[in-house]
């Protein structure tokens, strides 16, 4: 998979659950949308088959990863044979894993992608050209 096709596939996502979702125009790569989807998932991790939970994590995994990029920076990078969005050189998320282990753990283990999203901005801090550590 290329960072071009995560885009398209976040902008499938985008598509996807815009009519599903109570934001409708207003999904979006916002907070609002990936608490939505926060919830989305902890419904379907009880309701869905192993196939269908495949598809919705590179999906939102996709969607998650371009939602980071457009509100903190960084860009998509291979490492060690999974796709993360890297800020610089030793600091990077992993949108794909963090959706998978909220679909494998929910939140009563610890995991969602709305806490994850939402730590990033008090990690790091915007400055022009990329993020910087916050000291």
């Amino acid at each position: 998979m290329t960072a071009h096709e995560h885009r398209s596939n976040a902008q499938l996502a985008i598509e996807r659950f815009r009519s599903l979702s109570n934001l409708h125009e207003e999904f979006g790569y916002n907070s609002a949308s990936v608490k939505w989807l926060d919830g989305f998932i902890e419904h379907q991790r009880t309701t869905s088959d192993f196939a269908s939970r495949t598809s919705l994590i590179q999906i939102i995994g996709c969607y998650l990863g371009e939602c980071i990029i457009w509100t903190y920076g960084g860009t998509w990078k291979l490492h060690e044979g999974q796709w993360g969005v890297f800020f610089d050189d030793s600091n990077a998320v992993f949108p794909f894993a963090k959706v998978s282990k909220q679909f494998e753990n929910g939140h009563d283990g610890g995991d969602s992608i709305s806490s994850f999203f939402e730590v990033i901005g008090p990690v790091f801090r915007k400055r022009s050209g990329g993020l910087a550590l916050n000291e």
